[in-house]
């Protein structure tokens, strides 16, 4: 077998997993007021029928005066049993394991739902108020409700139970001496720090059976804060944990702080692309060495051959394949069967897993590669009764998603791409710093719609002779965008270029870079050029008052980081009035500055190619087109696949 170690079973107290892959606590906002609902359970069933080892569901809050009304899972009353044994029924059904993670979320419960209670270590000033600590009779009671959701776990069939102390939550909260500072029998001391979690391990671990493992979840460290947990002290509680009943140590990072400290601690919760792939394996492989306790590693595992290579040195015991398998419910299956090749792989975009469930108006995850995640029963593919040729111009990632999803069906799809390569915007954005795994995705999928025998016609753009050779049934515009124009004086100097031509190589600027545009191409451009050994300083000018701000949060805080760290200037609330051969002229709060420069990009975004010619001849021949990502309205790739996605389900 080609991955031996990653399919080799695994025996954990009674427990035994048909192979290495646990499928991660994320919050999916499928819930209805913290019961189980279908969508929920469709979501898990499609990643236990992919092969799986272990599901573990969203955090369940386990004390009900302090759990979010409508936040993630609650297991808190017995009212929520009959939800829980029909999930952990399907999963096993479906050919997996459950498990059930025990959360109580101190501050970020009480900052989503301003009606439960704080269960925080010490005082703090949240919006104006004072907010104390928790009581030990507070603590206690807590304790106790982990002690009795236990018990309901067990009742509600899950196969083991993973109990959450990290990422801010009340137990670290207690752990971290940057958030506790008690003088009571619960601060102080790392033991003292200690003492609620483990009361906590100990009261799970008294109502659940003696065969059941318990699954611990810690971060390897504080990170972005001043007195925080460092990976000795980490170490020296997992030890102590140990000893009072916890199995699998569950490594993972990250810490929401932003109360005392920052946001860019959560960004390693939910690496983003920025993030180097497995970038807390080596700290699970230490705490596991030093413990000797069976560890799973976590942190931007998404392919076999890198899951692999972990396990094979012995890095860890298992892995947590989380928006991987998100991104490809068949994850496990495909790599089972050595077609990992077939695998949608996830790039770390966040635009679904993380942007999506944090906005107000949406709540609910989704995924950029994968449209169908939160809605997998509606989206299975049905196939056609009616096969239909439709040619689809463009061979972006939209125009790959329609074509495949097309001939999975049963049509004949005919994929016309004007440029000699497959992917679009995918292949530009990939020539961005950190951003490789873009073009490797467009590549790939260009690979899968051939290996699906879509009829690709590469250097052909669709005119009204190729529509007439063709004959289609069904015309689909996926024709995507190109940069928008710059309506002042001096953009046809030689020395402007566009933010494509610089990232496609066409050209290169030298000396002092001025970039007119601070959204996401702008600074990706600004990055580009300040990594180039002929690119002097480099400014970027923004007319809002904020750069990147089309950019997820996390996404944001690594991209800032990175613009401080190359020493790039952003110039914000200023427009740029004027292009001349030595300066651009701009505009700031009622005064123009002159500044020098020696090259100017202009990156002001884009707007949707010309496909007139397709429109006249589909009206003229009264044949139905359609019109799907950037070439409807230029915006995010999660927009536009997903549009393809389901067009391709009702032709």
């Amino acid at each position: 077998m080609k991955y031996s170690h990653l399919f080799k079973p695994i025996k954990i107290k009674g427990l035994e997993l048909k192979n290495r892959i646990v499928f991660p606590a994320m919050g999916t906002g499928f819930l209805k007021d913290g019961y189980v609902t279908d969508a929920f359970t469709d979501y898990h069933v499609a990643r236990a029928l992919g092969g799986c080892g272990l599901n573990l569901t969203e955090a369940a809050s386990v004390h009900g005066p302090s759990a979010p009304r409508d936040l993630l899972l609650h297991i808190w009353d017995d009212k929520f049993l009959p939800g829980l044994r029909k999930f952990t029924a399907a999963v096993r059904e479906a050919g997996g394991k459950a498990g059930v993670q025990l959360w109580q979320g101190g501050p970020s419960a009480s900052m989503a739902d301003p009606e439960a209670m704080w269960v925080i270590p010490s005082e703090i000033q949240f919006q104006g108020q004072t907010v104390a600590g928790a009581s030990p009779e507070t603590i206690r009671e807590v304790t106790a409700a982990f002690g009795t959701a236990a018990k309901r776990a067990v009742e509600a069939g899950f196969d083991c139970v993973e109990f959450h102390a990290a990422h801010g939550y009340s137990p670290h909260c207690f752990l971290s001496s940057a958030m506790n500072k008690r003088t009571d029998e619960y601060g102080g001391s790392l033991e003292n720090r200690a003492r609620y979690p483990l009361e906590v391990i100990k009261a799970i671990r008294a109502n659940i059976p003696a065969d059941m493992p318990l699954l611990l979840r810690v971060v390897a460290q504080d990170d972005y804060v001043k007195d925080g947990l460092t990976i000795e002290e980490v170490i020296a509680f997992c030890k102590m944990a140990q000893k009072a009943g916890a199995d699998v140590l569950d490594v993972s990072r990250g810490n929401k702080f932003p109360i005392w400290h920052n946001n860019f601690g959560m960004k390693l919760e939910v690496p983003p692309i920025d993030i180097p792939r497995g970038f807390n394996v080596d700290n699970a492989a230490r705490i596991k060495r030093e413990t000797g306790m069976v560890t799973i590693g976590v942190g931007r595992i998404n392919s076999p051959e890198q899951a692999e290579e972990i396990l094979a040195a012995g890095k860890t015991d298992l892995v947590v394949i989380g928006r991987g398998q998100i991104a490809d419910p068949e994850f496990a299956n495909k790599a089972y069967a050595g077609d990992a090749d077939s695998i949608i792989r996830c790039v770390g975009c966040n635009q679904g897993c993380y942007d999506k469930i944090v906005a107000p108006d949406v709540k609910k995850i989704s995924c950029m590669r994968n449209p169908a995640v939160g809605r997998e029963r509606a989206f299975t593919l049905v196939k056609t009764g009616s096969p239909r040729k439709a040619l689809i111009a463009g061979g972006g990632m939209a125009g790959l998603e329609a074509a495949i999803t097309l001939k999975r069906r049963g049509h004949e799809p005919i994929l016309a791409e004007e440029t000699g390569v497959l992917g679009g915007q995918f292949l530009l954005a990939g020539v961005a710093p950190r951003k490789e795994e873009m073009r490797e995705a467009a590549v790939s999928r260009g690979m899968q719609a051939q290996a699906a025998k879509v009829d690709i016609r590469l250097n052909t753009k669709v005119t009204p002779e190729l529509l007439r050779e063709i004959g289609p049934d069904v015309i689909i515009v996926a024709t995507g965008a190109e940069p928008g124009a710059l309506n002042i004086p001096g953009t046809e100097l030689p020395h402007v270029s566009s933010f494509s031509d610089v990232l496609e190589g066409k050209t290169l600027p030298k000396g002092k870079v001025v970039v007119i545009g601070g959204g996401l191409v702008g600074l990706e451009v600004a990055e580009y050029l300040s990594e180039k050994e002929t690119t002097g300083h480099v400014t970027v000018v923004e007319m809002l008052d904020a750069v990147g701000t089309e950019l997820g949060l996390l996404r944001r805080v690594s991209v800032m980081e990175s613009l401080y760290a190359e020493g790039i200037e952003t110039l914000v609330n200023t427009k740029c009035s004027r292009i001349d051969e030595d300066c651009v002229t701009l505009e700031k709060d009622g005064e123009t500055i002159r500044l020098d420069c020696d090259a100017v990009v202009i990156a002001v975004g884009s707007q949707p190619k010309n496909y007139d010619e397709i429109k006249g001849y589909s009206e003229e021949h009264q044949i139905p087109y359609y019109i799907i990502g950037d070439a409807r309205k230029a915006r995010k790739a999660i927009d536009a696949i997903a549009e393809a996605a389901e067009l391709a389900r009702i032709i």
